[in-house]
């Protein structure tokens, strides 16, 4: 009698576009290891980032604002649980394998700095050779987490992990095959991370007085819309319908729509991502982790894993250490090594 696992399996190739990815036809591991009696390869992927200690972290790491005073922010694990339901929204539809796209966009951003923008623009300048957070997440996944085993995730997350990122001027869509994920799975969440940080940080900059709804520019705001929900639903739905259209041969946005996102995405980056307050950010972010580089650098044997150091040196244990703190770990061990704890004369004892 076929296990669970086979059960479901056999689901996914009755229910599935054919174009779809499915677990049983993985290109399989890093290292080979037995199947799961009852959960199929992509849904094992995506439990072992939910359980991760890289995902954990996602809670207390910055999304744009460094710090803000107010609890309705987002933060790199909510920016991902956004992406995640943007993702799995559109792959429903499509009729693509769903724990597959979950995967991705889980683990998109596990290998983010601390202080969002300006922390990744500070380890860029200090690390030899610079820095990607699509990097820092792949290594994550592979190397760093379960104590130096990673989680052993399937090649078809690791690809969409590798090719998720789009930086300033990348395409969400349509990219080159050196940057498009070789699944629609990958795809998908591709474009589901831009759909979802255009709009909630709109709204968080909205929240932080930093934007007004009236200075949005008006060409994109006619196409998508004026409200948060208006436009993901706009863009959600132009994605699923264009796709369907061109036969499931990859993920796409219409002309409009995409340019509409595009020149959305160019506003933020002027108007929110490096204006003052982002430079002010950076800054602070710049004295913190600059700092804290020195420090760690000058004292490995305190704070970085000897068997990083060992293997690939002390550049790449300072910059595993630095990339997954959080932002209140880095303020915390900033304030102990290089602020001095204020002398206090105690009365000696009679």
């Amino acid at each position: 009698m076929p296990s669970i696992r086979e059960q479901l399996e056999a689901r996914e190739r009755q229910y599935l576009a054919p174009q779809a990815a499915r677990s049983d036809a993985t290109r399989g591991r890093l290292r080979p290891e037995p199947e799961d009696p009852i959960r199929p390869a992509f849904q094992r992927d995506r439990d072992r980032v939910v359980h991760s200690k890289a995902f954990r972290r996602l809670k207390h790491k910055t999304q744009v604002f460094f710090a803000p005073t107010g609890d309705h922010y987002r933060t790199r694990l909510t920016h991902t649980l956004e992406v995640s339901q943007i993702a799995r929204t559109i792959a429903k539809v499509l009729r693509l394998h769903e724990e597959l796209t979950e995967a991705i966009a889980l683990a998109h951003d596990v290998g983010h700095t601390p202080f969002g923008h300006a922390g990744e623009r500070v380890l860029q300048q200090l690390v030899p050779g610079g820095f990607n957070h699509y990097e820092q997440s792949l290594r994550i996944v592979d190397r760093l987490e379960r104590d130096g085993e990673g989680l052993n995730l399937t090649w078809e997350v690791r690809d969409g992990i590798a090719r998720h990122s789009k930086g300033k001027h990348g395409l969400p869509v349509g990219a080159d095959p050196e940057h498009r994920a070789s699944t629609l799975e990958g795809q998908v969440a591709r474009v589901a991370d831009i759909i979802a940080y255009v709009n909630h940080d709109i709204d968080d900059a909205t929240r932080a007085g930093i934007l007004r709804a009236s200075d949005l520019p008006a060409v994109p705001v006619s196409v998508l819309g004026r409200s948060s929900s208006e436009r993901i639903g706009r863009m959600v739905t132009d994605v699923v319908q264009e796709t369907l259209d061109g036969g499931l041969s990859g993920i796409r946005m219409s002309d409009g729509v995409l340019e509409a996102t595009l020149a959305l995405r160019e506003f933020l980056f002027g108007a929110v991502y490096e204006n003052v307050v982002a430079t002010a950010e950076f800054g602070k972010a710049e004295s913190i982790l600059g700092g804290l580089w020195e420090k760690v650098r000058a004292r490995p044997e305190e704070f970085l894993d000897r068997g990083t150091l060992e293997r690939d040196g002390l550049d790449a244990a300072a910059r595993d250490f630095i990339a997954g703190m959080t932002d209140r770990f880095a303020v915390r061990l900033y304030e102990r090594l290089f602020i001095p704890t204020p002398w206090v004369e105690v009365a000696p004892e009679a």
